[in-house]
């Protein structure tokens, strides 16, 4: 049905002409070593990241608008380079500001399948490569009690200084609502770990954000050495998976609730968090979905796929997660995440999943004497609930899938990647999914897509 070698000299071709689009001139010139900026008062770090995927052609009794192809696809390319600007104001407080390219664009543009294939796309993305500001935010640390200080090294988005071991961290601006939440250090960065959206992110967390990612509000941390606690109000799409947000009182908002408590088995680290959310939006329930269905009101159907707008508000979505990492060895991590939201709404930012299951294990390249590289296993279920199966039956869509009719079954995915460092500032990944029943449709597949990535960072 496919060759592979043509799959992978296309990837590769695609790869090598798109880096070389990813990079800004200059940019060595102002990256800070932590040496030089030990007594600055500035941040500046970088970095750029091309992946370019393609999958084999798979079996599909039907497809429609949002079905992932069927054909083999070669060479789907995206690319994203981020400058991270940071400026200390005063004792604690601290703005920062990220300008940012991407284009490109995921394979069937980035639709097809609900644990989309790459963290780097969106739906709406161009190929030609377009700056934008991705964050842009003032922080605070203010101390509590009479509480010691640690030092903070100079990193990405945070400026070399002491800050306070107890503290409360207001967040004010413009920021992705992940940056905050539902972290995990085996499985979180699409630009250096897992690709899948399911896997590095919690799939049934329709986070609050614009088709790119980013949102705008506040977040409040209280934060202690044993446990943490974080709660944000931010804004939502105005339309869904869409560029334009709004933040209207009791009508349009988003509020996440985080809980956060490390901890220790013989001497090996873990972390487990709870999460929860709650989301007002201008969504329309999957309900009225099937009634639009039912008289041809094409007008509320386009809502559903991001291509309509309603006027009106009501729509709301309620979710818990639970996230846990732990440490097995100091080499292998364990991680896993449970996720689950009403469903009963459209699904409005991120993607099309109402409840979710994944585990996986990440492991450090010691034992083979590449202890700065890292191999990643994970497995996926997805799933949508009753009413959003009966909508898709009946031939409604979505934002990312739809195939205008449904056999319905879970959404299963397993990724590997091998992610290798190959000097002090680039890294080279190769990657494997497996997708069985994509869009949750038994109809069609599985899938088998393979994926390389370069990322640079200093």
């Amino acid at each position: 049905m496919y060759n592979f070698n043509t799959i992978l000299k296309n990837t590769m071709k695609n790869f090598v002409c798109m880096i070389g689009m990813s990079i800004f001139p200059g940019l060595p010139l102002i990256a800070q070593s932590p040496d030089s900026s030990h007594k600055s008062s500035w941040t500046f770090h970088y970095q750029s990241t091309v992946i370019s995927q393609s999958h084999a052609g798979f079996k599909a009794t039907y497809s429609g608008i949002n079905s992932l192809a069927d054909t083999t696809e070669v060479g789907a390319t995206s690319v994203t380079a981020t400058l991270y600007i940071g400026k200390k104001l005063w004792n604690g407080g601290s703005l920062y500001f990220n300008p940012e390219i991407s284009g490109g664009r995921g394979l069937s543009y980035a639709v097809g399948v609900a644990g989309a294939l790459n963290g780097e796309t969106y739906r709406i993305g161009d190929p030609a490569p377009a700056p934008f500001i991705a964050r842009a935010y003032f922080q605070q640390n203010i101390p509590l009690g009479n509480t010691r200080y640690e030092n903070a090294p100079d990193d990405v988005n945070q400026v070399r200084d002491k800050i306070p071991v107890d503290r409360v961290t207001l967040t004010i601006g413009k920021f992705a609502i992940s940056d905050f939440y539902d972290d995990n250090s085996f499985s979180k960065d699409p630009r250096t770990q897992f690709f899948n959206w399911s896997a590095w992110a919690n799939g049934a967390w329709d986070y609050p954000a614009n088709t790119r990612g980013y949102t705008m509000g506040m977040v409040v941390e209280l934060i202690h050495p044993g446990w943490s606690l974080r709660l944000s109000s931010v804004a939502v799409p105005t339309i869904a998976n869409h560029s334009d947000l709004e933040y209207v009182w009791n009508k349009a908002h988003s509020e996440t609730l985080e809980f956060e408590k490390p901890y220790d088995i013989n001497g090996k680290k873990g972390t487990i968090r709870l999460l929860g959310s709650y989301t007002a939006s201008r969504s329309p329930s999957y309900q009225s979905g099937l009634n639009a269905l039912k008289v041809g009101d094409n007008a509320l159907l386009n809502v559903f796929t991001g291509n309509g707008e309603l006027h009106t508000y009501g729509g709301s979505k309620k979710g818990v997660f639970l996230n846990v990492e732990q440490e097995l060895t100091h080499e292998i991590g364990f991680f896993s995440r449970l996720g689950w939201n009403d469903g009963q709404y459209a699904s409005w930012a991120f993607t099309e999943i109402d409840r979710t299951a994944s585990m996986g294990l990440s492991v450090k390249g010691n034992h083979w004497g590449r202890a700065d590289d890292v191999a990643g296993i994970a497995t996926v279920i997805n799933d949508i609930s009753p009413i959003h199966r009966a909508f898709l039956k009946a031939g409604g869509y979505g934002f990312i899938i739809g195939d205008g009719n449904l056999n319905y079954g879970h959404e299963g995915i397993m990724e590997m990647y091998y992610n290798a460092k190959l000097t002090s500032t680039f890294w080279l990944t190769f990657d494997y999914q497996f997708v069985n029943n994509p869009g949750y449709n038994k109809d069609r597949g599985p899938v088998h897509v393979f994926g390389i990535r370069g990322h640079i960072a200093f």
